[in-house]
């Protein structure tokens, strides 16, 4: 059964807009609910209100995936909010959402695409991040209804 794990939000951005300078240090917040505003983004997050029909108004990453890049560049000790997605899932199959709607405790999405991984990933994360993430760096998807998400099993 798929989970919902951890929930991360941000004030400001650490890496976008920041090429050719040095990364931002807004943390990320763990929270245990987000408040998704339906083609607006998750309340209190960076990218809310960011531009009209933003393809990452929210973003999704796999726990499996983080397992596995850990153990394939033996780097351990990051938390997986370093890669800066809002929603870490488990047994959930990313890729077919890519553009699809679904739904996920009574709020509907429209996924718009992976977040592809990008140079800043060997520095948040460590040397080799950005190519193994290559064709699994996550998913952005677009938010269709308003509501709020909870960490736990999706039913």
């Amino acid at each position: 059964m798929p989970d919902l794990l951890h929930f991360y939000i941000s004030p400001s951005h650490n890496y976008f807009g920041h090429h050719g300078l040095p990364p931002g240090d807004a943390p990320m917040e763990e929270v245990g609910t987000v408040q998704c505003v339906a083609g607006r983004g998750i309340r209190q997050d960076r990218f809310f209100d960011f531009k009209k029909d933003y393809n990452g108004q929210i973003t999704f990453f796999s726990q499996e995936v983080y397992e596995d890049l850990c153990k394939t560049l033996r780097i351990y000790g990051k938390p997986a909010s370093v890669f800066r997605r809002n929603v870490i899932t488990t047994g959930v199959d990313l890729a077919a959402w890519f553009d699809a709607e679904f739904e996920l405790q009574g709020v509907r999405f429209r996924g718009r695409g992976e977040c592809k991984p990008c140079y800043w990933m060997d520095r948040a994360f460590g040397p080799g991040a950005e190519r193994a993430l290559q064709g699994r760096g996550g998913l952005r998807a677009a938010i269709l209804t308003d509501g709020v998400l909870r960490t736990g099993p999706v039913p």
